[in-house]
């Protein structure tokens, strides 16, 4: 079962065109790994792909509400506690109750202290918690491990191992090894949009402003 879709799609960043021409499939229990130079546009097709902005050109094909996006962000009300701030993402989810996610992303015994009192690795693994607690299938995930140490690294890929073998799928943009040796490479290089003549505008000015 193919899970996401993309076919011919072009992306912009700042009015200019960064990818453009990619198409691939992620299907159930697959994992793919994005690849390229910095700056290539990982982050603009994982955000495009999400819906947080347009494409310029091309098609995404989705099932309704399932696709669940972590970026550098850890999405965190920092006045509210873990399992607060868990209960806010499942209520806005209308996915599973909290526990699992406690447990899964080692927040136990952290349940009742407020966000903000939170250490970056701590609240890295409180805000990729969040993806539990969203029911949903697909998983967009942008440098997940940012601020983790080895152990929890480890503790996020059982995490993602046991989301793939449950049917759902993941496309991570991550420069860290995961251990998922099944886990296959999309490379953004080939995809890379060709250089703006200088009489023109930029490319994708239109649609994106459209």
């Amino acid at each position: 079962m193919i899970r996401l879709a993309a076919r011919d799609l072009a992306v912009a960043r700042g009015g200019l065109r960064a990818v453009e021409g990619l198409s691939f499939d992620l299907s159930a229990g697959q994992a793919l790994v994005l690849r390229g130079p910095n700056g290539i546009g990982k982050t603009t097709v994982l955000r495009s792909l999400a819906g947080l902005q347009p494409a310029i050109a091309g098609t995404i094909t989705a099932a309704p509400e399932s696709l669940a996006y972590a970026g550098h962000a850890d999405g965190l009300k920092s006045a509210l506690s873990v399992s607060e701030n868990l209960h806010f993402w499942a209520d806005v989810f209308g996915g599973p109750g909290i526990d699992t996610a406690l447990d899964r992303m080692n927040l136990r015994d952290l349940a009742a202290r407020p966000a903000h009192a939170l250490s970056a690795g701590q609240k890295r693994r409180l805000g990729l918690a969040r993806l539990l607690v969203t029911g949903r299938s697909v998983w967009l995930l942008d440098e997940p491990t940012v601020s983790l140490d080895a152990a929890s690294v480890a503790l996020f890929a059982g995490v993602l191992r046991d989301h793939l073998a449950q049917g759902g799928a993941a496309l991570i943009a991550t420069h860290i090894d995961l251990g998922l040796p099944e886990a296959e490479i999309l490379d953004l290089t080939p995809y890379r949009a060709g250089p703006v003549r200088r009489d023109a505008r930029p490319a994708g000015f239109n649609e994106a402003f459209a």
